[in-house]
């Protein structure tokens, strides 16, 4: 009776099938790996680990002060995001950052496919000198942008309430009243923002075949039923596309309010990513952290619903 060691039972595990070549690392596979290594070690460093590292930051008291004692930080679980509910600025900030979005979003596709349209059918002669004019407030600075509006919305001798005034109207002090402050950054985001999404419904326009138009001529549809039934199904990737990129750019509302009105006047024009900023500055990292994950949640639930909806009609 012969007796298997169990160092011959592994060896036998160990040895391939008969038939079967034993796995090895081919030079191009090493070679693919060493190309990619420094884009992986890049990536751990300057992306993936801030995250997670802001992320496990949002579960602690962390502040400013604690940066020279780390070892003092101590874990409060979900406490920053409880606190950051029960404030009342943060909630205020959420508001105007829904209602900068909900009227936003709309209005911003609304006026750049009508541009769309109006250069793809209309303004055919100088369409790359509009296209250039449309889309050159999107690459403008804020700086100079505030200084235009600035100028448009002054109380006394700015343009809008002179215009106003030629027709009997007492404009109001716009960028001052609680009322007209955030109608009047939205139309400013509308006019800076509304030529990058213009530049792509133009491209979604002109990729659609004549002979679609031509077909529902022959079968004497008028001009908006057309748009209304052939095109508009054609451009619903197009749409997909600029509604989910201008809302997530809508829901990161800052630079308008940081410029022009410092969130106020009494914080109504406010934002979540102005809160945020400003909670990083009274070096409350923790806190800030929490209320950045928050608004991380919330456009990528907006973006999923997005997604959902213009699917699945």
């Amino acid at each position: 009776m012969t007796v298997v060691t169990e160092r011959e039972t592994r060896a036998v595990r160990r040895t391939p099938p008969p038939g079967r070549p034993r796995r090895k690392i081919s030079r191009e596979s090493a070679a693919a790996w060493i190309l990619v290594l420094p884009f992986v070690l890049l990536f751990l460093a300057f992306t993936a680990g801030p995250v997670l590292g802001s992320l496990g930051m949002s579960f602690t008291d962390i502040k400013q002060r604690d940066l020279r004692t780390p070892f003092a930080v101590n874990g409060v679980g979900f406490g920053n995001y409880v606190k950051a509910f029960q404030d009342e600025t943060f909630r205020k900030a959420a508001f105007n950052t829904a209602y900068f979005v909900v009227l936003g979003v709309p209005l911003t596709l609304v006026v750049a496919l009508a541009a769309a349209v109006l250069l793809d059918r209309g303004v055919k002669r100088f369409q790359a000198l509009f296209k250039v004019g449309y889309y050159l407030p999107v690459v403008t600075s804020i700086v100079a942008i505030a200084v235009i509006w600035r100028f448009v919305l002054a109380p006394d001798s700015g343009l809008l309430n002179t215009v106003l005034g030629w027709v009997g109207i007492d404009g109001p002090n716009w960028l001052a009243s609680k009322t007209w402050a955030m109608p009047s950054l939205i139309a400013m985001a509308v006019w800076r923002n509304f030529g990058s999404a213009m530049i792509i419904f133009l491209a979604g326009l002109q990729g659609i075949p004549q002979s679609v138009e031509e077909a529902g001529q022959i079968d004497g549809a008028g001009s908006w039923q057309r748009f209304r039934y052939l095109i508009m199904p054609l451009l619903r990737p197009t749409i997909l596309f600029t509604s989910v990129t201008t809302g997530i750019g809508y829901l990161q509302f800052f630079e308008e309010p940081f410029v022009m009105t410092q969130g106020g006047p009494l914080n109504s024009t406010i934002s979540v990513s102005m809160y945020t900023y400003n909670q990083f500055g009274f070096g409350n990292y923790g806190l800030a952290t929490a209320m950045a994950y928050i608004l991380f949640v919330v456009i990528a639930v907006i973006t999923f619903i997005q997604f959902r909806l213009l699917r699945e009609k």
